[in-house]
């Protein structure tokens, strides 16, 4: 399934696609052999909402090479629209799995994102956990925009390591923008797996797994972060259940 793909699934007007680890894997993979530049979103309740509330977010989501459904919510959607055997498709668990397929078949990934320590935590436990991964580009940009200078530094920096994989980690929905205005100039596949950056570097821990079936992930990682997270889940969580709602029931039609 392609970018700008007009047969895939809506849910409020954002484009999901209905597919599974394996596929998703191979797409990238397959596209990274290609040294095709290309970017994968990987999509929640959070993002669903954002690309509800500014339509400019929601065309550069649906512009994507891929967006797979992370939340449960998303999953029971695409259930309900039509894909009976739909499964998450979550950035922890992708990034996993695209890092393992990237070690046994020898392409470079690289990350960008995340805090500088929990950086140097992350490209450790995964070189150690997937041993002849060969990350070759890591940077912890400042929370600041950088200016076109630094940009054109790091557009560089980045083609120049010869990482055919990025995996970006800025959290949503500054990632996305972040994949959208470099398609064309990174030559690799970009992955916004936001959150995956501090699991994977040990700062925050993953939701037990009857939590995440049950889709009660957002409340595990609100207890934890609460100062961060508490206005997110405020703000979107009951209005996309409304929404969602409405959707189904054919009472509104999204754009």
């Amino acid at each position: 399934m392609m970018g700008n793909d007009m047969g895939a699934p809506r849910i409020l007007g954002m484009r999901v696609d209905p597919t599974s680890y394996e596929e998703a894997t191979e797409k990238v993979l397959a596209w990274a052999a290609a040294g095709e530049s290309r970017y994968v979103c990987v999509a929640n309740v959070h993002m669903v909402m954002e690309a509800h509330d500014d339509p400019s977010f929601r065309a550069l989501v649906n512009a994507a090479d891929l967006v797979t459904p992370d939340g449960m919510p998303l999953v029971w959607m695409l259930r309900k629209l039509g894909y009976p055997h739909q499964e998450r498709v979550c950035g922890p668990e992708l990034t996993s799995r695209v890092c393992a397929e990237a070690a046994r078949r020898g392409v470079p990934v690289g990350l960008y994102g995340g805090h500088p320590e929990a950086l140097e935590a992350l490209v450790r436990n995964l070189s150690a956990r997937f041993p002849g991964l060969r990350v070759v580009y890591a940077y912890s940009p400042p929370f600041r925009p950088l200016t076109p200078e630094e940009d054109e530094r790091v557009t560089e920096e980045i083609n120049a390591s010869g990482a055919r994989i990025l995996f970006v980690g800025l959290g949503c929905p500054k990632q996305e923008w972040w994949m959208a205005e470099h398609k064309g100039r990174v030559r690799a596949v970009m992955l916004g797996v936001g959150a995956a950056f501090d699991f994977h570097a040990g700062r925050v821990r993953q939701a037990p797994v009857w939590m995440q079936r049950a889709g009660l992930e957002w409340l595990f990682r609100l207890v934890q972060e609460p100062r961060r997270l508490w206005r997110r889940y405020l703000k979107h969580n009951p209005r996309f259940l409304l929404l969602a709602f409405l959707q189904l029931t054919g009472v509104r039609r999204f754009a």
